[in-house]
């Protein structure tokens, strides 16, 4: 028996004994699927993590995600496999930024990315991830929204509703912004057949160059879908591996080698094994910005398009 093999078989012992459940992003370093539970994008993990009847949730994603199944399980015991996994968007606004912000645009609601902390979650009126944010912000039927923390999500959002003014906080996605629209151009030229997909944390340059836009989810169903039989990738690396391994009649090609998160990557099935047995790393979110940091979150569940 192999250490992987050994590692994986322990980890499903232990959710058994445990009663845990694991959870994985789809940037996850893709060996986390074998033994994860439900693996998808921000929204999906989240109706997960208010639906589970575990006690114990192993949430291999970044920090944010596992604040909110805190937040959404409160009774339940969220472990992050490794702390070092935060998100470098959520670090760019906290509260008193956000405060400033309000301050200058008074009674606009505020529209709240998922990669956020619990803190700046509970001063905003409804969250949203990539896949929902359009359908968010329409249900608010209000003339302008403020969107934080990431502009390019808020600029697309923005373009799909030209109704509404949408004001953007000066947050990014590092990751998705090292994407450059020549990386686009020269895959274009390498591959002339194939169907540019991105996603909205990207320039609004490269969503140009774009065939479809949409979040993880959406770009995947997109290649469910299609009839197509090439596609260029303008996302986090985890998605054209999945892309890969579910549809090996397709070609996928990574729109560049930058597009890879080290936050997602940390972790491997050692940390998951080891959250196991030692239950560490546990998130805490204080009550008081638990019970606030929910409503907003509800809010979006609660939305059906």
């Amino acid at each position: 028996m192999t250490d992987k093999t050994f590692i994986i078989k322990k980890i499903q012992q232990l959710k058994e004994e445990k009663n845990a459940v694991i959870l994985a992003h789809c940037y996850q370093n893709i060996e986390i699927d074998e033994v994860a539970d439900f693996v998808g994008d921000s929204l999906y993990l989240s109706q997960q993590a208010s639906y589970t009847s575990k006690d114990i949730i192993v949430f291999a994603g970044v920090y944010f995600m596992a604040e909110t199944a805190k937040i959404l399980s409160p009774n339940k015991k969220v472990l992050l496999p490794r702390k070092e996994a935060g998100c470098l968007m959520a670090d760019m606004i906290d509260i008193n930024q956000l405060r400033e912000f309000k301050a200058k645009y008074p009674g606009v609601p505020v529209v709240c990315y998922v990669n956020s902390s619990a803190e700046v979650k509970s001063e905003c009126d409804i969250c949203c991830t990539s896949s929902n944010a359009v359908s968010v912000v329409k249900s608010l039927g209000a003339e302008r929204v403020l969107f934080v923390p990431d502009t390019y999500l808020g600029n697309h959002v923005s373009k799909q509703l030209p109704d509404v003014e949408v004001i953007t906080y000066n947050g990014f996605c590092p990751t998705h912004l090292r994407i450059l629209p020549d990386d686009v151009d020269k895959m274009r030229s390498l591959h002339e057949k194939a169907i540019v997909l991105s996603h909205p944390e990207c320039h609004q340059e490269v969503v140009k160059r774009s065939d479809f836009t949409g979040s993880t989810s959406q770009i995947i169903n997109y290649v469910k879908k299609s009839n197509e039989k090439e596609f260029i990738i303008a996302t986090e690396l985890g998605v054209k591996e999945r892309l890969e391994r579910d549809y090996p009649d397709k070609e996928f090609y990574l729109v560049s080698p930058k597009a890879v998160c080290p936050n997602m990557k940390w972790h491997q099935l050692e940390d998951i094994l080891n959250a196991l047995i030692n239950e560490e790393h546990e998130v805490v979110v204080e009550k008081n910005i638990a019970k606030k940091a929910l409503a907003p979150i509800e809010r979006m569940l609660g939305l059906r398009d």
